[in-house]
């Protein structure tokens, strides 16, 4: 952990139950690699992962009850031209470990859903069967995150959603957290995260920027 983003540690202690003080405030971080940044709120804290300075971020007004997410802001953080992301619901749970209960595949590459995961995420892996399918991948400041999608021709409302991501439990070793970011909209996928074991534990924004004025000349 010493060589971790420091935003990995409030994923990892908020897994664990520990949440930063719900004071109100908002501390903000390093940008993430490659030059994205993010916004995480949890409750009563928030925390930006950005290149601007505290100052600068604080000058802006945000705080950990709700401004952290707010389109005003976010639009700040990306710059005018930035890329703002879509906000999502994050959840944890924890790997099983045991026998992997899910095939690897390799002729998935083409598939939307890889091809999102490995746009933003490294070291994608992919999984599944006549379900759907799951990518394993490191994502936000390196943690360990879960996606999944059902194939169009899988009966829905049948538990497959649910069955599929229990299963891919199996791929992470015992007790490892593992992160999802799930849009609030899509209820059905929600649902069949929560029932599935995982927690929701706060919101997040991912954000690719593109500001007028270069980062060494902010307050």
């Amino acid at each position: 952990m010493t060589d971790a983003h420091p935003l990995l540690r409030y994923f990892l202690d908020a897994a664990d139950g520990r949440f930063p003080d719900d004071d109100g405030t908002v501390t903000a971080v390093p940008a993430l690699d490659g030059g994205r940044e993010c916004a995480v709120a949890f409750t009563g804290h928030a925390v930006v992962a950005t290149a601007l300075s505290p100052a600068h971020v604080a000058a802006e007004k945000p705080d950990g009850f709700g401004r952290s997410m707010s389109p005003d802001f976010l639009r700040f953080l990306a710059g005018p031209a930035g890329d703002v992301g879509d906000l999502d619901v994050t959840v944890v749970a924890r790997g099983r470990g045991g026998a992997a209960a899910l095939p690897k595949l390799t002729d998935a590459d083409d598939h939307p859903r890889v091809a999102f995961a490995r746009a933003r995420r490294s070291n994608v892996r992919v999984y599944g069967d006549e379900r759907g399918l799951v990518t394993l991948a490191e994502g936000i400041a390196g943690r360990l995150e879960m996606s999944i999608e059902l194939h169009h021709q899988t009966v829905r409302g049948r538990g497959n959603g649910r069955s599929l991501i229990r299963e891919a439990l199996s791929l992470v070793p015992r007790d490892e957290a593992v992160f999802a970011g799930v849009s609030p909209g899509n209820a059905r996928s929600l649902r069949a995260f929560l029932a599935a074991g995982f927690t929701p534990i706060g919101s997040e924004v991912l954000i690719r920027p593109a500001r007028d004025q270069p980062v060494n000349a902010r307050r």
